[in-house]
């Protein structure tokens, strides 16, 4: 995996504190956070805990907000982790960690809600088909009778694997937010409210969010004889940071 290579530090205080913009820009983040034995949305969750445990609320706090959602925290997991932390730090450091929180995640709905702007509910967790998503996704169907459809709605970074329709194919329907279509050996197509993408079948393809925002569309099967889906191999990390 290629790492990534921080600045932070040395734009700030390299010319006043040469050795601590090191520490923090080539050990803190380039050789703590890249280490591989936790996963980017597991430091984050820590370093946020971390911080709210010790009332720092200033504008580190905010940033580290901005990389759990990043790294794929939703509102809700966040929530989660804050009102855990309010019964071992504190009620007013909760609160103080909500404000920032709440505006980091601001518009963002929970499971069963209709996402802004959508005319559809977001849906149930995705559990039958998380093993194929990379990320958190939900699914509410809208028809299973004759034609089926659902609306499927990715949390930001949330994308299915390599897949292939078998005989029928699919159609989809963007609704909300943006997201990406990408056919193998293809260059993605960004796809935003109104975008409709034929897939037809036996093409190897992807679909999912940008890694900054929240994406749903309409899935219509296109009925055939002996219609299945074949799931290939995960959208790596390096392909999706790519076009996201």
């Amino acid at each position: 995996m290629t790492k990534s290579k921080w600045t932070a530090g040395r734009d700030a205080l390299g010319d006043f504190a040469p050795e601590f913009a090191r520490y923090n820009d080539d050990v803190l983040f380039g050789e703590v956070w890249e280490n591989g034995a936790l996963g980017p949305k597991e430091r984050s969750m820590l370093t946020v805990a971390a911080l709210a445990a010790t009332g720092t609320f200033d504008s580190s706090f905010a940033f580290h907000l901005e990389k759990a959602k990043e790294n794929g925290m939703t509102g809700a997991e966040i929530s989660a982790t804050l009102t855990h932390l309010a019964f071992y730090v504190g009620w007013p450091k909760a609160w103080a960690a909500f404000r920032v929180a709440k505006e980091t995640w601001a518009g963002e709905t929970v499971a069963g809600e209709t996402p802004p702007g959508s005319a559809f509910p977001r849906g149930d967790p995705n559990d039958a088909y998380a093993s194929c998503f990379t990320g958190r996704s939900y699914l509410k169907m809208l028809s299973t009778e004759g034609v089926a459809a659902a609306h499927v709605t990715f949390e930001p970074g949330c994308r299915n694997w390599w897949h292939v329709h078998h005989e029928g194919g699919q159609i989809l329907f963007a609704t909300h937010g943006r997201g990406f279509y990408r056919e193998r050996g293809k260059k993605a197509v960004e796809l935003r409210p109104g975008s409709v993408v034929n897939v037809k079948p036996e093409i190897e393809h992807w679909h999912g969010a940008a890694k900054d925002g929240w994406f749903s569309h309409v899935t219509i099967e296109v009925p055939a004889a002996g219609s299945s889906t074949e799931w290939i191999e995960p959208v790596t990390d390096e392909e999706y940071g790519t076009i996201a």
